[in-house]
């Protein structure tokens, strides 16, 4: 049967245009709020996360106004597209409109769909605490994927009892049933449920030389015997 969406988001940040299309529509911007290492050249978005490496065809590129592309048809229908719109506005904000749209194919869409959605709106909080709080500015990206969790209120406790020790100064940004998001004046530390059942780290550094195998070792001991 299979599922057809479209979701749309607006929000408005104090950063300028500029910073709004870096933050959109080049490697470096993307790699500081999406997800893991992106590269924006030759019409294409390539993006590296974990074993993943999905490339989209960028479908409008318009410098300060508009940004979309699409990771094109499968043999099944399925598909993922992006769009982001931009307007400038007085005293040095911006409004950006973001539209998702796509399809799932199959009758198991619900639960992909879910998870979808739910780290969607992880995404989109998280670039708006990007360009609020480090606008202008790059971001490592660190990626590590955990154990695999069978009961996940169990690992989000957890997990919160952790970062409370790890990250005291942390103020919380988004948290939802599959992710939880932290900001520092260092960066910004994200938590997902992975669909098929680890739970993935997956971070915005600024500074500091904090590394993805010292988050891997908090995982480990935060959720080893959580199986």
């Amino acid at each position: 049967m299979g599922h057809e969406f479209t979701s749309a988001d607006e929000i408005e940040v104090p950063a300028s245009v500029e910073d709004v299309w870096t933050a959109i529509a080049t490697g470096p911007g993307i790699d500081s709020w999406f997800m893991g290492r992106n590269e924006v050249a030759n019409g294409q978005v390539k993006m590296a996360f974990g074993g993943y490496a999905p490339t989209s065809a960028i479908t409008a590129s318009e410098p300060g106004r508009h940004f979309a592309h699409t990771s094109g048809e499968a043999p099944d229908g399925r598909f993922i597209a992006y769009e982001f719109l931009v307007e400038a506005r007085e005293q040095s904000s911006t409004v950006l409109r973001m539209v998702t749209s796509g399809f799932l194919p199959g009758d198991d869409w619900a639960d992909e769909f879910e998870a979808m959605t739910l780290g969607g709106a992880l995404f989109r909080r998280t670039l708006l605490e990007y360009l609020t709080h480090f606008p202008g500015r790059t971001a490592r990206p660190l990626t590590v994927f955990g154990p695999a969790v069978t009961d996940w209120d169990e690992a989000w406790k957890r997990l919160d009892a952790a970062l409370a020790e790890k990250l005291p100064d942390a103020v919380e940004f988004h948290r939802n049933a599959h992710t939880l998001a932290l900001r520092t004046d260092r960066g910004m530390y994200r938590f997902m449920r992975g669909f098929r059942g680890p739970m993935i780290a997956a971070h915005h550094v600024f500074s500091g030389d904090e590394s993805e195998q010292d988050w891997q070792g908090f995982l480990d001991t935060t959720l080893g015997e959580n199986r």
